[in-house]
């Protein structure tokens, strides 16, 4: 499936595009960077009219008039596709705005009557995922845009709604090649696939598993979660991220900068289908706060053009690129398994092995230089933090530093 091969270029275009008119049209013009970057799909954020930030949507078949209208939808599907990228929307189905025009028994209600709310937010009402008419709406949504271009779907707060819901309204005969996955925070992530329907979830616990080994300088519980990771493997896809529009960028969360490669190289190295967040590319900083407008810091605008990103920015864009390019050299690792071959708190060996070959990660954030105790055989350095291949042993790896080994 072309999914096996995708890297998302994650945007959130009610923030990415400021307060131009039009907006999706400017988001055309960032396609080429998206491209040059190695990403192969772009994963918008909601697009449909809504009250406020996207997630409370009040027309699920009306883009939002802020962002443009359907023709400009359909020129940046077009400008997308033309370039080699597919594009999946982000559909909420759980729950609506408040203003949402519906009849009263499409909503779920408490014991007392009244309707109820998405994990308190009163603004955001519950949709029945019992009642036939709410499936069918689903259905007729997906459906529609899926006819107008569109790849495949990004499924927010999936976690709360039953999974044979989407088992029942996904229209797989008529789209067999479209790829849904859903927000699932935690839990039985391969139980809740194989209920859905769903082609993959979110990989939560990899993500703060990544941050905080880092962070604490244990990466035994990277060993543990990628132990996890791998068991996931079995049954599908896990959809791996360090940053998205829901969580403090991974430049801020980490305490050390200098280990801001580590988990980017470590995203890059193992199974899973990644997506990088808009901005996370130039290591853009930026906070989650808990209250009223706590999401702007990680949802900014973005410039009119490249040009105007900061310098200070494009060596972790080219740390990327290089990345990435090891992953499209290497697609198999979209399912490569992952065994941990050398362990300490602040030392990991990671060797990545698919049908058709092996990469051998090297991690250190101690404060000098270590020799990994390991076989290399066959293996050169595919990626390290600085452009070009280093000279020496390759097995050798300064302090707070990594190399990503790959064959020839």
């Amino acid at each position: 499936m072309w999914a096996d091969q995708a890297i998302w270029w994650q945007v959130y275009p009610l923030g990415f595009s400021g307060a131009a008119a039009h907006r999706l049209r400017k988001l055309e013009d960032w396609l080429e960077y998206a491209v040059e970057l190695g990403c192969s799909g772009l994963l918008l954020g909601p697009v449909f009219a809504s009250e406020t930030h996207g997630y409370d949507t009040v027309d699920h078949f009306r883009i939002d008039p802020r962002l443009g209208d359907d023709e400009d939808f359909d020129r940046l599907v077009a400008a997308a596709h033309a370039r080699g990228l597919h594009v999946a929307l982000d559909g909420v189905f759980n729950h609506v705005a408040r203003s949402f025009d519906a009849p009263a028994d499409w909503f779920r209600r408490g014991p007392d009557g009244t309707v109820d709310t998405f994990e308190g937010h009163e603004h955001l009402v519950a949709l029945d995922h019992s009642q036939p008419a709410v499936a069918q709406y689903v259905t007729d949504v997906l459906t529609h845009w899926l006819d107008r271009g569109v790849d495949g779907w990004r499924l927010d707060a999936a976690y709360a709604v039953p999974p044979g819901f989407w088992r029942a309204v996904l229209p797989r005969e008529r789209f067999p090649d479209a790829w849904f996955f859903g927000e699932v925070i935690h839990g039985d992530y391969a139980g809740y696939v194989a209920k859905s329907g769903l082609d993959s979830v979110t990989q939560y616990e990899l993500w703060k598993a990544i941050w905080s080994s880092l962070n604490d300088g244990n990466f035994f519980e990277l060993s543990y979660a990628l132990g996890r990771h791998d068991e996931l493997l079995d049954s599908f896809v896990p959809q791996t991220f360090v940053g998205n529009h829901d969580v403090t960028r991974i430049a801020t969360r980490l305490e050390d900068q200098r280990h801001l490669g580590h988990a980017l190289a470590i995203l890059f190295a193992v199974g899973g289908v990644p997506s990088i967040y808009y901005g996370d590319e130039q290591a853009f900083q930026g906070l989650k706060e808990d209250r009223a407008g706590g999401d702007d810091a990680i949802r900014p605008a973005f410039p009119d053009a490249p040009a105007g990103l900061a310098s200070s920015g494009w060596p972790t864009y080219q740390l990327h690129q290089r990345l990435i390019g090891v992953r499209r050299r290497n697609a198999w690792l979209t399912r490569g398994r992952t065994t941990v071959e050398h362990l300490t708190n602040q030392l990991v060996a990671l060797r990545t092995v698919g049908d058709s070959g092996s990469v051998l990660l090297l991690l250190n954030i101690s404060d000098q230089p270590e020799r990994f105790p390991m076989d290399a055989t066959g293996l050169t350095v595919g990626a390290q933090p600085e452009a070009g291949v280093p000279e020496g042993d390759p097995l050798l790896v300064p302090a707070h530093s990594w190399r990503f080994l790959t064959s020839p």
